[in-house]
């Protein structure tokens, strides 16, 4: 039985062969490798903490019953991601949440939770004016990123605030690359729309 110093060297299509092997550590290794991620996207979707954790575990529950459907030829990330995302697409659509934090989770307890749910819309270095109108300006930036409509809203998270290439986003979203980039093209004109008056 494969230890778990042992099973962190592997790569995760050889952990996912382990996993639907039945080995229990490699579940572990797979959730270790991407809860927080996981749990990182969702609570920038939904602006929740308690909900995306129960998304985040569903996401799990999704994906591991769903192991033997996982094509080792793409990546693990990008299959987990789209099962993580679509469930949070979902839910925002059932519960049309609208808001996204861009400081982290108000519950967050520790600097990692907060930074594992934080956007970073500023540089280092700031004096405290300058800081200030950052933060202002990244509430109004959050206000119009919760405006967007859901699929515009995960089309933008994953390229800029995940750095995705397109051509992942369309694997993940499941949609044509052309509609990805279409998708990205209108909420960035949205967004300017919606911020045009901070303009000097």
């Amino acid at each position: 039985m494969a230890d778990l110093t042992a099973l962190a060297s592997l790569s995760d299509q050889e952990v996912v062969l382990q996993a639907r092997d039945g080995l229990e550590a490699a579940y572990r290794e797979l959730i270790r490798r991407y809860e927080r991620p996981i749990f990182s996207l969702i609570y920038r979707m939904v602006r929740d903490r308690a909900l995306a954790e129960d998304l985040s575990q569903e996401t799990f529950i999704k994906a591991l019953n769903a192991i033997e459907s996982y094509r080792p030829e793409y990546k693990f990330s990008s299959w987990i991601f789209k099962i993580a995302n679509n469930a949070a697409i979902d839910q925002i659509r059932r519960r049309e949440l609208n808001t996204l934090s861009l400081d982290g989770s108000p519950h967050a307890t520790t600097p990692d939770e907060i930074e594992a749910t934080a956007l970073q819309v500023s540089a280092r270095g700031l004096s405290p004016l300058e800081a200030l109108e950052s933060q202002e300006l990244g509430g109004m930036i959050e206000k119009a990123i919760g405006r967007l409509r859901p699929e515009y809203r995960a089309c933008i998270l994953l390229r800029h605030v995940e750095g995705l290439a397109y051509e992942e986003i369309a694997e993940l979203m499941n949609l044509p690359l052309g509609t990805v980039k279409t998708y990205i093209h209108r909420a960035r004109n949205e967004l300017r729309d919606l911020l045009a008056h901070t303009r000097d």
